[in-house]
């Protein structure tokens, strides 16, 4: 095992001082460094894998038995369900798992990714949605370089970054088949309650189920697309705030289930019947979805599943990117009668 990588050795190669370096690589005083520059450094310091202990160089060895689980909020139900998953996955293993939240910021989901490197996490696994953020994922494949340098493994579950083994749902192909589910039931006037931007879930979701509406002879106005936070308090104001503008729709589709609940709540607060007045569909089908009344109209997808997959393919050696493809199903509940 060669010496291991100094912050020094880290200065030297990014061009820097000392100062600079260790500012760029914290945590807490990156921010006062400015984007190139932290950028320069902290690809010099995944070029060396620097480790900033020796604690951290020991957990290098193959035989580590840690994992790390990246997802946006832990208290969101697809998260949650994903890690059970994860975790049940672990059990089986006798394997340490570590879970982070990103919050839904890029750079934050890189950093714990960093954090999970300099630990010598064997296998990390990023669950969720990849961001259309050019500097963060040049950030990110440069990560990924040195932990597999390392002899680890990162996992995405969404959509395949270079350099990973990946869960790939097909967001496009489950969203398009809900839109012709609900054209066939009369709908015509959509509203979409899309994730935050540059979130590449949310977009894909969004694509798919404007393409399938337009295909079939009608229109998805770009003003009814409103983009927010994948919960169910940006679910419940999108809505509320296209009720307040006036917009008259048939059916509501939310990228996301919680975004589907808090549409429900919206509608209801609003005294708008559900499906009476305005029907509302999602995608996920997470368990909470087995105590709404009426039942919601959603694309399953087989989150604890796809949790427990992913952790196996984080601890597969094999250097090829295995890939394993996810379709989800459309389930039509009584939120979108028949018209």
């Amino acid at each position: 095992m060669g010496t291991q990588a100094t912050l020094a050795d880290v200065a030297t190669l990014a061009g820097v001082s000392l100062a600079t370096a260790s500012r760029a690589l914290s945590p807490t005083k990156g921010s006062a460094v400015g984007p190139e520059l932290r950028a320069r450094v902290r690809a010099a310091a995944a070029e060396l894998s620097y480790a900033p202990n020796a604690h951290a160089q020991a957990m290098r060895s193959p035989t580590a038995s840690s994992a790390g689980l990246i997802v946006h909020d832990i208290a969101d139900p697809v998260a949650a369900a994903i890690a059970s998953g994860v975790l049940a996955a672990a059990a089986d293993q006798n394997l340490i798992v570590t879970i982070g939240a990103s919050g839904g910021d890029a750079e934050a989901e890189v950093r714990l990714v960093e954090t999970l490197r300099r630990q010598r996490a064997r296998g990390i696994i990023l669950a969720g949605s990849r961001f259309a953020d050019s500097s963060a994922q040049r950030w990110l494949a440069d990560e990924v370089s040195a932990i597999r340098a390392g002899g680890g493994r990162v996992v995405t579950i969404g959509q395949h970054t270079p350099g990973t083994h990946a869960v790939v749902v097909d967001d496009r192909a489950g969203a398009d088949g809900l839109a012709r589910a609900l054209w066939a039931r009369g709908y015509r006037r959509f509203a979409v309650l899309a994730g935050p931007e540059f979130l590449i879930t949310s977009e894909d979701r969004v694509g798919g189920f404007r393409d399938a509406v337009t295909a079939l002879g009608g229109e998805l106005p770009e003003e009814q697309v409103l983009a927010s936070q994948m919960s169910r308090d940006g679910g419940y104001t999108s809505l509320r705030d296209l009720l307040d503008h006036g917009v008259e729709v048939d059916c509501v589709f939310a990228v996301d289930d919680s975004m589907a609940m808090g549409a429900v709540a919206a509608l209801r607060d609003s005294g708008l019947r559900v499906p009476d007045d305005v029907a509302v569909a999602g995608f996920g089908d997470i368990a909470a979805l087995r105590d709404v009344v009426p039942g919601l109209t959603t694309v399953r997808l087989p989150l604890a599943q796809m949790g427990r997959t992913a952790l196996q393919l984080a601890f597969d050696s094999r250097d090829e990117a295995q890939l394993r493809h996810v379709t989800g199903t459309v389930v039509l509940r009584d939120s979108t009668p028949a018209r």
